[in-house]
């Protein structure tokens, strides 16, 4: 947290946030907020809706849990981190600014970390064939990617603020996977019968012979 207000990374952070808004068109600017909504409060709010009324439906009270603590959680402890942090945004002032509040770190980019990332956990376990993982991972990611370029394109953020928000994002994230872990059914594997060699079987057998009554 220190080392966030600090920011030993100032330069190139001004650099590259400089470099984008001296570049910004309407056609480009039209595509980055396509992009940044992939992440935005509405859209996430929206997924989670539907989302949290499939679990309900299938019952599914773990995974409803989880995602209400990783996802809206994750977010409130960012806003936390902002305000503690304090950070102005990149530029306040501007034909295409039309934001407000800190920087640090990136709102968008953490909610679609855990947004994605959280549907992704979901998923994996579903996916039995590995390039299909792939799919899953790379689909969540370049979401993820999508939704940071274009907070910092758009001068929304520092390139440090989107990179410490996917940090955070998947420390949170880790952190419900290992805290709902007991929360989550287990298999239970089928008791294994131990072989009976012969030599057993013979003395079995041998027991259950009638006894056989001595002659008076």
């Amino acid at each position: 947290m220190v080392l966030a207000m600090a920011n030993p990374l100032a330069g190139p952070d001004h650099e590259v946030a400089g470099w984008f808004h001296a570049h910004l068109t309407r056609t480009f600017v039209s595509v980055l907020r396509a992009f940044t909504e992939f992440g935005s409060g509405e859209w996430i709010g929206a997924v989670l809706f539907f989302v949290a009324l499939y679990f309900v439906w299938k019952k599914w009270w773990p995974s409803l849990v989880t995602l209400i603590v990783a996802v809206p959680g994750g977010m409130l402890l960012n806003e936390w981190v902002k305000v503690l942090v304090h950070r102005q945004r990149p530029f306040i002032d501007g034909p295409f600014v039309d934001w407000s509040g800190y920087s640090f770190a990136s709102g968008h980019t953490i909610g679609a970390t855990l947004l994605y990332g959280q549907l992704a956990l979901f998923i994996l376990p579903a996916m039995k064939a590995r390039h299909w993982r792939w799919v899953t991972l790379s689909s969540a990611a370049l979401l993820v990617g999508l939704v940071g370029f274009s907070r910092i394109a758009l001068g929304a953020h520092f390139l440090t603020d989107v990179v410490a928000a996917v940090f955070f994002g998947i420390s949170w994230l880790a952190f419900c996977l290992f805290a709902t872990k007991s929360m989550r059914p287990r298999a239970v594997s089928p008791a294994v019968v131990p072989p009976v060699s012969e030599p057993a079987l013979l003395r079995v057998e041998l027991a259950e012979e009638p006894v056989q009554s001595l002659p008076s």
